[in-house]
């Protein structure tokens, strides 16, 4: 069952879409491109479109089936390419009767005009927009599935097209609030240039959004609600970093795609026919992964044996081993004899070999670089210790040559990070140690385009400000994990109103000042009655804390998000970016810098 963002996207779409053009017994063709299809396949079941009608759905850049028997639904993103497509599919034979027209966003007016003067116009019987630009990526996360967004924020040789880019994301941003009945206080980090600017794109098409609808941002609370826009240079440590929570670990360590994971399973191994591969998708439809995705590498394979311990007893399964540890020999057991089980029993597999994967890894060179990294992050050890001496930790790992260059490259950024720059020679020098080629050295150097200190000469250099750090002592459990993401710090300041307002300032006019703690003015021209009709963007009645930051948000950072939600009662974090990082991604988003 989907839930938050995700459960507020899906019914968006079947009620707005879906049941909007439904006749009874008639089936109709769905036509989607690159990111309605992301959209579309991140919160819908297929069997849930064709309960409201639908029997395809079909990607309209490729070659389809000519079913002029059947009207088709469109769910399209409006650009040139797009709209293009739309048109050809009934350019000399139409591939479907008649068409139901509905853009994620508000269609730009020459496209608009275009559409209109061509010969589709007339097989037109609903056009549409619906605003959803985004990917709800998981229940309190979204993404804008918008990469290329990286080299427009921050490569200063990227002039061309940087405008239009963000006017994009400002819209994706704008839908997503709209989506959620939300018209928040816009603030931003004023440490980098680029972030009032979009700040204000944002603001310009949350006005736009709230002329079409007044009731935007009305309810219990809602006042309250912050949209704080940061960019990554906010906090280039948390992406560089060995990450020993489940979700995170296994996104950095494990080959997982698209958040598919694969691996071969023992069952298969038992029965005789070898092992064959099976493929899971980690996402919010496994309660299990919900329950396990944060918790700290050190206790999951405990807890999924605790929780099959439960299903076992529940179930009334005999127990194949009297140890305390299951194996995947006593789930293969199990299987044989509880074969109507299989859903259920698959699932801890799929867990316990996820965990054993990532125990292998980190145990095969991985931990060596956790305490290293931890303390150079911390600036201090394990006990509280201020380390004076970083170089005599971390020259070791660049001359062992089990360690990949991306990992030294991870070691050395968060050693510059440390020291606010170090000398062009200096680095040179780490980079011989490390037998770093050239080619990636240049990864490091263009971190110095997110406002980082890198190359430092002389005395002169001047120190970013870096908010002041909470003592969480009493949430380290873990030596390994002593490092809190800083978004965390920001979220928790924002809500309870103590976050810099001359770092992050909110937009001018737009300050909650009076208004923060109070419930939103009714609206006196539409009364009370809107109040029952709103759809399923307003699922909850509490303030929100919306998070935007520009060139990708770590698996740690999402994890911020949901821990601050449980700490704060009624209030709801949801945090997104441009997309998903993981760290390689980041060190490749910043290697192409400069390209």
């Amino acid at each position: 069952m989907a839930t938050g963002l995700k459960a507020a996207v899906e019914q968006k779409i079947l009620e707005e879409v879906a049941r909007s053009v439904k006749k009874r017994n008639e089936w109709k063709v769905m036509v989607v491109d690159q990111l309605s299809m992301r959209i579309l396949s991140a919160c819908c079941k297929m069997h849930d479109l064709a309960n409201e009608g639908i029997t395809i759905v079909e990607d309209i850049s490729k070659r389809r089936e000519p079913l002029p028997l059947l009207d088709s639904i469109y769910f399209i993103t409006p650009t040139e390419k797009s709209v293009k497509a739309l048109i050809q599919d009934f350019t000399g034979l139409n591939l479907y009767k008649g068409i139901h027209l509905f853009f994620t966003e508000a269609c730009p007016e020459e496209l608009f005009n275009d559409l209109c003067k061509s010969h589709v116009g007339k097989y037109i019987r609903t056009l549409k927009e619906i605003n959803i630009a985004f990917l709800p990526y998981e229940s309190q996360v979204f993404s804008l599935d918008s990469p290329e967004t990286f080299q427009f924020f921050y490569n200063p040789a990227k002039q061309v097209g940087r405008m239009a880019n963000m006017e994009r994301i400002a819209e994706q941003i704008a839908t997503l609030c709209a989506s959620l009945g939300e018209y928040p206080n816009v603030r931003y980090r004023s440490d980098f240039d680029r972030n009032v600017e979009l700040a204000q794109l944002v603001q310009q098409k949350l006005n736009a959004y709230r002329a079409d609808d007044p009731t935007m941002g009305e309810g219990m609370d809602k006042a309250r609600s912050q949209l704080l826009i940061l960019d990554r240079g906010f906090d280039v440590v948390t992406p560089l970093l060995h990450e020993l929570t489940f979700q995170a670990m296994a996104h950095d360590l494990l080959a997982i795609e698209n958040d598919v994971y694969k691996y071969a399973t023992s069952q298969s191994v038992m029965s005789g026919e070898g092992l064959h591969d099976k493929e899971v998708l980690l996402d919010e439809n496994d309660d299990l992964w919900i329950q396990l995705r944060h918790s700290h590498i050190a206790v999951v394979s405990q807890l999924v044996t605790k929780q099959l311990k439960r299903f076992v007893e529940n179930k009334r399964i005999a127990p194949t081993s009297s140890t305390e540890k299951t194996t995947m020999r006593d789930l293969s057991q199990m299987l044989k004899k509880m074969p109507q089980y299989q859903k259920e029993l698959s699932k801890y597999s799929t867990h316990l070999n996820l965990a054993e994967d990532c125990m292998k890894a980190y145990q095969s060179g991985v931990d060596k670089l956790c305490r290293v990294e931890q303390d150079l992050a911390m600036g201090t050890d394990s006990e509280g210790e201020k380390i004076k001496d970083h170089m005599r930790n971390i020259v070791p790992i660049l001359l062992d040559q089990s360690v990949t260059i991306n990992d030294k490259i991870r070691i050395i950024l968060l050693y510059i990070i440390q020291k606010n720059g170090i000398s062009e020679e200096n680095l040179m020098k780490l980079c011989q140690h490390a037998k770093i080629p050239q080619i990636e050295k240049t990864t490091m150097t263009n971190m110095g385009a997110l406002g980082v200190n890198i190359i430092q000469e002389g005395s002169g250099r001047k120190k970013s400000w870096q908010p002041v750090r909470k003592e969480r002592v009493s949430e380290h459990t873990y030596a390994m994990s002593r490092w809190t993401p800083i978004v965390k710090d920001i979220m928790e300041d924002a809500i309870e109103d103590k976050l810099d307002t001359k770092h992050f300032p909110f937009l001018a006019g737009r300050d909650p000042g009076a208004s923060y703690g109070r419930s939103a003015p009714r609206s006196v021209r539409y009364g009370q009655w809107h109040q029952d009709k709103k759809g399923a963007g307003s699922y909850r009645s509490g303030p929100r804390l919306l998070v935007f930051i520009v060139g990708g948000v770590s698996y740690s950072e999402m994890r911020a998000a949901y821990e601050v939600t449980a700490a704060f009662k009624g209030w709801e974090v949801i945090v997104g970016s441009t997309h998903i990082l993981t760290p390689e991604c980041f060190l490749s988003d910043l290697g192409s810098l400069n390209s």
